[in-house]
């Protein structure tokens, strides 16, 4: 369960990294109702990550946040390339994906006892 509520917390990130984004290209109402989005899925993102780290199968404080992190610059990626038209190259794209196997890499250690 503790994964799950990191992975959602990830996404969470994600929501905030975009918020800030469109945030960037308003003004006027559409502005707060960005900063209220971003205020919203920080706080939720926080306190995701927060319960994941506790509990009977707490994730390892180095574990979690690299997860969280991983999973809310992959998806920050992609939501740029989506709604901020921004570029897709090999490299991007490359690099991605070893964040992608880094994260996995992490997941499977992270599992195994001692």
């Amino acid at each position: 369960m503790n994964w799950v509520l990191l992975i959602i917390g990830g996404l969470f990130e994600t929501g905030f990294a975009i918020s800030l984004g469109k945030a960037q290209q308003t003004t006027g109402k559409e502005l707060w109702i960005w900063a209220i989005a971003f205020a919203i899925c920080v706080s939720l993102s926080m306190y995701l990550l927060y319960k994941s780290m506790g509990g009977e199968h707490a994730i390892p404080v180095g574990t979690a946040y690299a997860v969280w992190g991983a999973i809310g610059a992959i998806g920050t990626v992609i939501a740029g390339i989506f709604l901020f038209k921004e570029p897709i190259t090999f490299w991007r794209l490359f690099f991605l994906m070893t964040l992608v196997i880094s994260v996995v890499g992490l997941q499977i250690v992270s599992s195994k006892p001692g």
